[in-house]
């Protein structure tokens, strides 16, 4: 994996052929879902950038027809305004976790939002599943990076944020999903240098914007939440 990082440009475009998978997705659901585990446990699925819960729709019907008890965020479109966000997250999170901690997937920036809120609340949380989710910089290795310098936006300033919170370890199981293809997100700030413990996984064919519904994608997560729902 190169870890080079870097803010992906020029390449956005590519991310059209996302689109490809969604004709890959009724061969899935007629034959493969029905061979992935089954589990009962409650998964909370956080949206990217720009997004809500519309975006995750496909992740969240196949782990409910698996049997999960799974609910999307509830908070509306992701606006990105991630001090504001976490605490109403966390709150979430709580209301979720009344039986139980709770298995959390986040896409993009819901990845990086679940991460944070269960490195303050472990005890809430089970384990948490990130799909090409920028962990590192913020805003500065991804796609978004000018957009953002050209309103004036430190950018220095939030990756030594982000850095900061790494001084509290993440102390529950955490799967880190990545692509090579991704023109959103660059693969290197997808990986975890300070968790050692954490998985990483690579997924090939894969853009950033069919991660909630790639075949392959939808499979790694149903194998993960089965085998952590019975450790």
């Amino acid at each position: 994996m190169n870890d080079e990082l870097y803010a992906p440009n020029g390449n956005i475009l590519r991310e059209l052929t996302a689109l490809r998978e969604a004709f890959r997705l009724p061969r899935f659901w007629l034959q493969t879902r029905h061979k992935l585990p089954r589990g009962q446990r409650r998964v909370l699925v956080i949206p990217g950038f720009g997004t809500g819960d519309g975006s995750t729709l496909v992740l969240r019907a196949t782990l409910r027809s698996l049997g999960y008890d799974v609910h999307g965020w509830g908070l509306g479109r992701n606006g990105g305004q991630v001090e504001q966000l976490l605490p109403r997250v966390a709150e979430v999170v709580r209301t979720a976790a009344v039986d139980g901690p709770v298995h959390l997937v986040g896409w993009s920036l819901g990845g990086y939002l679940a991460r944070e809120v269960a490195r303050d609340n472990p005890e809430h949380v089970r384990q948490v599943i990130t799909l090409a989710s920028p962990i590192i910089g913020g805003p500065k290795y991804t796609a978004a990076a000018r957009y953002y310098r050209d309103r004036g936006v430190d950018l220095d300033a939030i990756e030594a944020k982000i850095e900061a919170r790494n001084a509290t370890p993440l102390r529950v199981p955490i799967l880190a999903l990545y692509s090579e293809r991704d023109n959103v997100v660059c693969p290197g700030a997808c990986i975890d240098h300070h968790n050692p413990e954490v998985d990483h996984v690579r997924v090939n064919d894969c853009e950033h914007a069919s991660f909630g519904f790639n075949p392959g994608v939808l499979g790694i997560v149903a194998e993960r939440l089965a085998t952590m729902a019975h450790l």
